[in-house]
């Protein structure tokens, strides 16, 4: 499965201990865009389609993690470009839903022409780093902590790097760099991640790196220990505003550009639609969700 930016949404082991109700980056950043948007997606478990392009991210994705299983010496254009079929058949596999409404199937004259368009992503990837010359700590990460106020943090990175400097979180993106608005939301979950390793590991990251694959961009973003503490508080008033929230049901719709890419429109009040009753928390906190 995949985020709404072509991130993959991991999907964590089953455990017979219940998980505690927890922030997510994606969840967190729906609820401050739009507290509707949040209730569809969290509460009311709305389906969403995933489009192709956000399916190739998937892929990708895939495919860059994989990368980092081949010894350094052979992490090369030509092995990632290798990887991409299995890795969809594997995909395929074990979430076979990804084929609903994409393809007719795995003769689809169309697959082929989808498969190969993850190359120049692929390629541009190269063009940003050298994988021959990393060995990361940790890939699809998954971060859970704690803050002091017991707001649980919950959230996976795509690669954790160490240096001489400190960590390195790196991130894909396989679409292009966002314009300044949408650049906030980038930067909210780029604080979020260090704050998470801050809490995790008593350290401030030396850098968060966004690699967008579409464009070739860049975005690094180098926090403060104390600009992360202020950034918690945001966390635990937001978490606040969502206990609120789901208290009395008001889950208020904010309109906006990205409504035209909303799936859940036609259900938004704010552009004459009724969302469904609301159902209420499953219990007396949100649902936790990682993304």
């Amino acid at each position: 499965m995949t985020d709404g930016d072509g991130s993959p949404a991991t999907i964590a082991e089953a455990s017979s201990e219940p998980r505690r109700p927890a922030l997510s980056p994606s969840r967190a950043g729906d609820f401050k865009a739009c507290p509707l948007l949040y209730r569809f997606r969290a509460i009311d478990r709305l389906p969403e389609r995933p489009g192709r392009a956000q399916v190739r991210g998937t892929l990708v994705h895939a495919v860059l993690e994989r990368l980092f299983d081949l010894p350094a010496a052979q992490r090369s254009p030509e092995a990632a470009a290798a990887l991409v079929a299995p890795l969809w058949q594997e995909l395929t596999e074990t979430v076979p839903e990804l084929l609903d409404g994409l393809f007719t199937g795995a003769d689809d004259p169309e697959l082929a022409e989808w498969l190969a368009s993850a190359a120049p992503l692929l390629d541009t990837y190269f063009r940003l780093e050298d994988p021959r010359e990393i060995e990361p700590v940790a890939r699809e990460l998954l971060l859970e902590t704690e803050l002091e106020s017991g707001v649980v943090l919950r959230g996976y990175v795509d690669r954790l790097d160490e240096d001489p400097a400190g960590l390195r979180v790196i991130d894909y993106k396989t679409g292009p760099a966002p314009g300044p608005m949408h650049e906030l939301r980038a930067l909210f979950q780029l604080k979020f991640y260090a704050l998470a390793l801050l809490q995790d590991r008593g350290a401030v990251p030396a850098e968060l790196r966004l690699y967008y694959l579409a464009d070739g961009e860049t975005l690094s973003y180098r926090p403060e220990e104390a600009e992360l503490r202020r950034f918690g508080r945001i966390l635990d008033a937001l978490w606040s505003a969502m206990l609120e929230a789901g208290r009395t049901g008001d889950f208020r719709p904010n309109p906006g550009r990205m409504c035209d890419y909303c799936d859940h429109r036609a259900l938004c009040p704010a552009w004459g639609g009724t969302p469904p009753p609301y159902p209420g928390w499953p219990g007396t906190e949100p649902p936790a969700l990682a993304s």
